[in-house]
């Protein structure tokens, strides 16, 4: 049994390394049945691996089928296929576990929900988070940018301010607390002596 299994994967493999060759010599109807081919493999593949919803795992299939197709020209012929396609699908699926990992909110109650971070794509929002993140003391600014932001983890971002996980969940939503409390008084920060000069 284990045998045929190899042989099939060896079966495809070939026929994947003779679609691709023949795609990257112009055979357009090659390079069609070549992606029609690895599709449903780096589709099984990526939910596996992302845990994710379907939509997830559709929208890291086409990212990664687009970067096959952009690197295809980087496949030497000697070797096989299949581990040049899963290694390109790897890369996508830690990409796509990076970018949701940024967009998250984690509530106090442990529940997770993830939300589209626009405070990165609106350089704007920028200036406004600044001004509200000066109502905090330095240690609970650093907090929210390192988690809330950049996508730290509770114990990476105590890593570096020598604090416990526990102790920078805890600092971190009484910062966000304050945080929601100030943005909806829309309440400006006090100006320092030396702003006013």
């Amino acid at each position: 049994m284990d045998d045929e299994l190899e042989n099939m994967g060896s079966a495809k493999e070939a026929r994947w390394a003779v679609l691709l060759r023949q795609s990257l010599s112009g055979d357009r109807v090659a390079y069609v049945q070549f992606l029609t081919d690895i599709a449903p493999v780096l589709r099984g593949i990526i939910r596996a691996r992302c845990g994710g919803t379907s939509d997830e795992s559709e929208d890291l299939l086409q990212d990664t089928l687009i970067a096959i197709h952009q690197k295809r020209h980087t496949w030497r012929q000697t070797d096989a296929v299949g581990p040049w396609i899963y290694a390109i699908a790897r890369y996508k699926v830690v990409d796509g576990q990076r970018k949701r990992r940024r967009n998250r909110i984690v509530a106090f109650d442990g529940t997770e929900d993830r939300v589209p971070d626009e405070t990165l794509a609106d350089p704007s929002l920028r200036g406004d988070l600044n001004t509200l993140l000066a109502h905090l003391d330095d240690t609970a600014a650093t907090i929210v940018r390192d988690v809330k932001l950049n996508g730290l983890t509770a114990e990476e971002a105590g890593a570096k301010l020598n604090m416990t996980g526990g102790a920078v969940r805890v600092a971190l939503h009484r910062a966000m607390a304050k945080l929601s409390a100030i943005a909806q008084h829309d309440v400006r920060p006090k100006m320092s002596n030396k702003e006013r000069k």
